[in-house]
C-alpha cells in the first residue's frame, strides 16, 4: 500500500464512488438481483440515507481515492437497541491489509455511542473473508434473519453484543 490510508465520515460528494464500490463488490460475489442490497434505493444516495445520530457511514480513503466503505443504521422492523451493519465493502486492493478491522472498530464504537446494544448483519456463505472478520469482532452466527431488510437472498446472519 502506498500513501496514507484513513477512515473518515462519508460526505455527499462521495455518493457516486461509494455506489460504484458497492456495485463492483456485489457483482464480484454474484450478489446481484432481487433480494440483495445492491438493489436498495439508498445505494445511489448513501450519504443521505445515514443521518446522525442513529446512523453513520464511513469511507476508507487512500491517496484521495475511496477504496472501501461501511456503516450502521437502525434495523428495519427490529428492536430499538439493535442496529444493522450495512454495506461494508472493500475493493480487492484494500483487502487483507488490516483496514477491515479498523473500519469495524470505528463502526461498532460509533454504534455503541449511538445507544445500540447489539449489531446484526446479513451476508453470504461465499463471502468467507468477511465472515471471518465479523467473527473476530464478536459476531456469532444466528439461525434466522432479523428485522425486515428486504435482503431475502442473503443466507448467513450474525449478531454481536456491543
Amino acid at each position: 500500500m502506498t500513501g496514507s490510508t484513513h477512515i473518515r465520515a462519508m460526505s455527499a460528494a462521495d455518493n457516486a464512488r461509494v455506489a460504484h464500490i458497492i456495485q463492483t463488490v456485489m457483482t464480484e460475489f454474484g450478489a446481484v438481483g432481487c433480494g440483495y442490497s445492491i438493489e436498495d434505493a439508498e445505494v445511489q444516495a448513501m450519504y443521505e440515507a445515514y443521518p446522525a445520530p442513529h446512523s453513520a457511514f464511513f469511507v476508507v480513503e487512500r491517496d484521495d481515492r475511496i477504496l472501501g466503505c461501511g456503516g450502521f443504521g437502525p434495523l428495519a422492523a427490529g428492536d430499538a437497541d439493535v442496529c444493522e451493519l450495512r454495506k461494508m465493502y472493500f475493493l480487492p486492493g484494500l483487502r487483507g491489509k488490516g483496514m477491515g478491522s479498523k473500519l469495524m472498530e470505528v463502526i461498532l464504537t460509533s454504534a455503541r455511542a449511538a445507544g445500540y446494544r447489539r449489531c446484526y448483519l446479513e451476508t453470504l456463505e461465499r463471502m468467507e473473508q468477511a465472515r471471518a472478520l465479523y467473527a473476530r469482532h464478536g459476531f456469532k452466527v444466528i439461525d434466522e434473519a432479523m428485522g425486515r431488510t428486504g435482503h431475502g437472498s442473503c443466507n448467513h446472519w450474525m449478531l454481536a453484543e456491543l
